[in-house]
């Protein structure tokens, strides 16, 4: 298995950053088999998705009216709401795995990958690629 450590900068506002021309760049060259990404962070999560015509808001959207930045959570540090952050994962997982064949992401027409940040207290963020061949 091949593994490699990524840094991205998500900065202080809540994000829904592309993620898969890195994944198709880790992948090159590798013949079949599948990637898997990971975030090591608690308030963090990977989607699968189509970006650029407005989905990529749509889930922002949708995160925020189902997690709500209020003072109803009990984990109370850094910005109002961050306890939804903590609370995030369950629904946007901290990983996913891609087929890979013959060296392409099996994605289909319109899917992205992307990292989820609604954690706007912490503006860097770690993603672990690890390409596992078939």
């Amino acid at each position: 298995m091949r593994s490699e450590l990524r840094r991205y900068r998500t900065g202080d506002e809540e994000v829904v950053l592309d993620l898969t021309s890195d994944c198709a760049d880790f992948v090159a060259g590798e013949g079949d088999g599948l990637l898997q990404l990971f975030v090591p962070h608690a308030t963090a999560g990977i989607a699968v998705i189509e970006t650029g015509a407005g989905s990529d808001d749509d889930l922002l959207a949708a995160l925020g009216d189902l997690l709500p930045a209020d003072d109803r959570w009990r984990h109370r540090h850094g910005s109002p709401g961050h306890g939804r952050s903590h609370v995030m994962p369950a629904v946007v997982p901290p990983y996913a795995t891609v087929p890979v064949l013959d060296g392409r992401l099996a994605l289909g027409t319109w899917q992205s990958i992307c990292l989820v940040d609604l954690n706007v207290d912490n503006a860097e963020r770690q993603v672990r690629l690890s390409f596992l061949p078939g």
